[in-house]
């Protein structure tokens, strides 16, 4: 059994002259109520249109309209990321954003900092969050540690889950299909006087799912399918005790069994083992919260985060808000080995306005590591607004970094001569991007290009005995969209993401990004109850390494999948769905080696009271 990880969060939320700032909100009208509220850009609720950052926002609706099961097929649509997963459901999955490596991320959970700090490089593997508890994603694109601290180079990924309100509220699906699937959901939702909660209980079982490519086992050796089972139990509950003070719990527990096929070292090149070998995940995250009150006990497991945060809003003026925080964190590894750090942080965040035209943010951010010292970081994200012809001008400078892991600073193999090193200093980052946004036809059709540029130095690396601050590498490319909305009932999106990543010291592109990726969604409310779906997602080839290593580059081709789905009420209270999956039964590899599901048709039942 291999246990990653668990984690324990609490926090405490000062809402210091909170009533001044809602007022502000509130008194923004109808305009702002219109428009998508965004919070990761800069720590509290802000209207979407006066963010200069790059952010994209994916919520239930959608979610629930493309019948998507996990995290991952729900990210890979999202510009500037790209997405790799060893195999099918549940296999290892990383995140390069903007062309950063996959652990210059930083995941949240409704608020809680998911990394995994027993991991080699403390990245959070994606392959395990399912998705029937999320109410919206936020992925924020750009050096983010001026608010964030450490892990932010490439961004910040956001998940925020269900909360209830009003009268009780229950519902549940069924879903059947290929790869011997079966997938149910339970939900709970509602509020009782100053009591709201939501409870979400949702199990995958996906079997029979090809993996291992049949070119890749030796002559007359049978491939072993893999299987995937995750049960994912979610909770989030409040209390209103007064008007402006509340009391608050969010709960996860995640446990997965993926059976895969692992690699047999005797024979070199490696070759894929003959029997099935079994990983098994356990994760747990909590987080209490209280405005001007924090509580809870701290939790010890293999790997462990713990986490006291308090952050506070002043509002200076009608257009200034002022966003303070501190933060105290534990991390630490009981096995393989036994080691831990703690971080204590400061940040300030300033947010102004200017005629309703001028909106900008800026943040600095301090962190001391009882490792390696101290890092300060910033954040500077002006955007304009040309209300008479619809047009928004935005841009953003800021700096990152990432720390280095315990295992990289404590974990030695001595038997293989490789050895830790307590020396390492962070990785850093400068990054920036301009960007131009604009609305035609009484916002029915939007369009924006965004230009972005990295340079990261200090990169961790290895040689043959250590590992060492030894790499360098810029990223840099271009986002644009365009949404188009010919009838209320009918919207198309097309996305395009240029990606060039390069390593300064040899001049070749890093592995795993491609340097173009495409995507078209439509989605269609045909009829009162029949509502159509529809993704495509063609990415370009890009430079990967075998299996086992043993081929450091080659280069691996692009693909293009289709996805389809339907949802049909038969009343209020029940609906049927269905969906297919790589619908043009592409055969394709990401990363190489490594087989992902070919066409697959699912069905099902939902019931809401």
């Amino acid at each position: 059994m291999n246990t990653r990880f668990a984690a324990t969060c609490v926090a405490a939320t000062c809402i210091a002259s909170l009533i001044p700032f809602c007022a502000s909100i509130a008194a923004q009208g109808e305009e702002t109520e219109l428009q998508s509220i965004v919070v990761t850009a800069t720590r509290i609720p802000t209207p979407e249109l006066q963010i200069a950052s790059s952010v994209t926002v994916v919520t239930a609706e959608e979610i629930a309209a493309r019948q998507i099961r996990t995290l991952p097929d729900l990210l890979k649509e999202v510009p500037g990321l790209n997405v790799v997963q060893s195999g099918g459901p549940g296999g290892q999955t990383s995140v390069f954003m903007r062309g950063t490596n996959s652990n210059h991320t930083k995941v949240l959970i409704d608020g809680i900092d998911v990394g995994d700090p027993s991991s080699s490089n403390a990245s959070f593997d994606f392959g395990q969050l399912l998705t029937q508890d999320i109410q919206k994603v936020e992925v924020l694109r750009g050096p983010q540690s001026g608010l964030y601290g450490s892990d932010a180079i490439g961004g910040v990924i956001n998940v925020i889950t269900k909360s209830g309100s009003g009268p009780p509220q229950v519902s549940a699906s069924l879903e059947g299909g290929s790869f011997d699937s079966f997938n149910q959901m339970g939900h709970l939702s509602g509020s009782l006087d100053q009591f709201h909660y939501a409870a979400t209980i949702d199990h995958v079982h996906s079997g029979a799912t090809a993996v291992t490519p049949l070119d890749n086992l030796p002559p007359g050796q049978q491939r072993i399918d893999d299987a995937y089972d995750n049960l994912t139990a979610s909770t989030k509950l409040g209390f209103d005790v007064t008007e402006h003070f509340d009391l608050g719990l969010v709960a996860r527990y995640t446990d997965s069994h993926l059976h895969f096929t692992g690699d047999n070292f005797a024979t070199f090149p490696s070759t894929p083992d003959t029997s099935q070998s079994e990983s098994t995940t356990r994760q747990y995250y909590t987080r209490a919260t209280a405005h001007l009150v924090s509580f809870g006990p701290p939790t010890d497991n293999f790997g462990a985060r713990v986490k006291f945060d308090w952050q506070g809003i002043v509002a200076l003026a009608k257009n200034e808000k002022l966003v303070l925080g501190a933060e105290h964190q534990r991390d630490s590894i009981t096995v393989p080995i036994s080691a831990s750090t703690d971080i204590n942080s400061g940040y300030a965040e300033l947010q102004s306005s200017f005629t309703e035209r001028l909106y900008d943010t800026l943040a600095l951010r301090y962190d001391d590591n009882d490792r390696f010292g101290s890092k300060l970081t910033y954040r500077f994200a002006p955007a304009y607004l040309i209300k008479e012809t619809g047009t928004k001008l935005k841009g953003s400078v800021g700096t990152g970094f990432k720390a280095p892991t315990l295992s990289e600073m404590f974990q030695s193999f001595p038997d293989f001569g490789f050895f830790a090193n307590p020396n390492l200093r962070p990785e850093t980052s400068l990054g920036w991007d301009l960007g131009v946004e604009q609305s035609l036809l009484s916002d029915a059709l939007t369009f924006g290009v965004t230009y972005f540029h990295n340079d990261i130095k200090n990169l961790i690396d290895t040689n043959a005995t250590t590992y060492l601050n030894i790499g360098r590498a810029v990223t840099d490319g271009v986002e644009s969209f365009v949404t188009y909305r010919p009838l209320q009932t009918l919207t198309f999106r097309l996305d395009y993401t240029y990606t060039q990543a390069t390593d300064q010291a040899t001049q070749q592109e890093l592995l795993r990004r491609p340097k173009n990726k495409e995507s078209l969604n439509t989605n269609w409310q045909a009829t009162d109850r029949l509502s159509l779906n529809a993704t495509v997602l063609s990415v370009g080839s890009w430079v990967d390494t075998n299996r086992d290593g043993s081929i450091p580059r080659l280069n691996a081709p692009g693909y293009t999948t289709v996805d389809m789905a339907a949802a049909y009420d038969l009343s209020s209270h029940w609906a049927l769905t269905g969906r297919v999956t790589n619908l043009l039964n592409r055969h394709y590899q990401n990363p190489d080696a490594f087989d992902q599901p070919t066409l697959g048709a699912f069905a099902g039942v939902k019931a809401k009271f």
